[in-house]
């Protein structure tokens, strides 16, 4: 799939069907995410890859918008190293673009994926620092629900031309 569209035609998927995730398509995925920009080239994500069951229908209990999990092939937590020297400060920015990268890729590989948010919420973090044991300098970011969708709808065109500022506001 061409790059603009898959752009334009991705759509979170809150729907699946389950099948397992095949190994060779979530490297692809999570390449995908380690292809994003980063602030001053610091890559600071970590993913950590949830696809035990038992795990990914324990998140919703902290994460409420999650429960699609529970038809999901996997959940990829896209987290960032505040400790990162060289980019601590867009830790959240460069998490979010490999977030984005995931969601494209996805779809581009006949997958779906909805984003579900982690940070700043402290309880939907902590629930993931537990669950997981991830480390405390460890920021989980973002949340990716992918799998294999039962239908993908139509995606709206969201462009806005009264949202375009040219030159100055």
């Amino acid at each position: 799939m061409e790059a603009l569209v898959a752009i334009m035609t991705r759509k979170s998927v809150r729907e699946f069907g389950y099948k397992p995730m095949p190994d060779d398509a979530l490297k692809k995925l999570l390449a995908a995410g380690m292809q994003a920009p980063t602030a001053r080239n610091g890559q600071p994500w970590h993913f950590v890859v949830v696809s035990d069951r038992e795990m990914l229908l324990r998140i919703p209990e902290f994460s409420p918008y999650t429960k699609m999990v529970a038809e999901a092939s996997a959940g990829i937590l896209v987290c960032g190293d505040t400790q990162n020297e060289r980019s601590r400060e867009y830790v959240v920015q460069d998490c979010a673009a490999a977030t984005e990268n995931i969601l494209l890729a996805a779809h581009a590989m006949g997958m779906g994926g909805v984003w579900t948010g982690v940070y700043p919420d402290e309880k939907k973090m902590e629930g993931f620092r537990k669950l997981l044991g991830i480390p405390a300098h460890i920021a989980p970011v973002s949340f990716a629900v992918i799998g294999f969708p039962k239908a993908i709808g139509r995606a709206e065109m969201r462009y806005n031309g009264e949202r375009v500022h040219r030159g100055k506001w």
